[in-house]
Parts: structure tokens; C-alpha cells; sequence
């Protein structure tokens, strides 16, 4: 082996070990950002939620109002055929 080769694999190895020990503080970093990013999913996630059950009190109050009116105007229905059948068997007995 020559002198050069040497020093190069020696150069070769302390850049390796330079960049070995840079590792811990760029997973410390990285480790940092995935418990921000996983507060920031579960934030939103709560906020979906909230949505969601906004909409569901809102969509259950539209069918209130809605059934509600259906039985008002089945009431008016049963009322009128009631009262259009009233004079016929009038008719019929005299």
C-alpha cells in the first residue's frame, strides 16, 4: 500500500466519522419535528371532530324540522279526506 493510498482511507474515514457524529443531533431534530407534526395532526383531527359533530346536531335539528313539518301536513291530509268523506256517507244513509 502506498503512503497516499493510506492517507486518503484515513481522510476517508474522519469525513465517515464526522458525519457519524452528527447523526444524534440531526435525530434529535428529526425526532423533535415528529412530536410537533404529531400535535399538529392530533390538533386538527380534534378540530374535524368538532366539525363533525356540528354538522351532525345540524343535519339531526334539519330533520326534526322536517319530520316534524311531515306530520303536520299528514295531519292536514288525514283532516281533509276525513272531512270530503263525512258529506258522502251522509248522502248514502238519507
Amino acid at each position: 500500500m502506498s503512503p497516499q493510498t493510506l492517507v486518503r482511507r484515513v481522510e476517508q474515514l474522519e469525513e465517515r466519522v464526522t458525519i457519524l457524529e452528527e447523526l444524534p443531533a440531526r435525530i434529535d431534530e428529526l425526532t423533535s419535528q415528529v412530536s410537533q407534526l404529531r400535535t399538529e395532526i392530533r390538533s386538527e383531527f380534534s378540530a374535524v371532530r368538532e366539525e363533525i359533530r356540528a354538522g351532525d346536531e345540524e343535519t339531526r335539528h334539519q330533520m326534526r324540522v322536517l319530520h316534524e313539518d311531515v306530520i303536520a301536513r299528514l295531519t292536514l291530509l288525514q283532516e281533509d279526506r276525513g272531512a270530503r268523506a263525512q258529506p258522502a256517507k251522509r248522502r248514502k244513509r238519507r
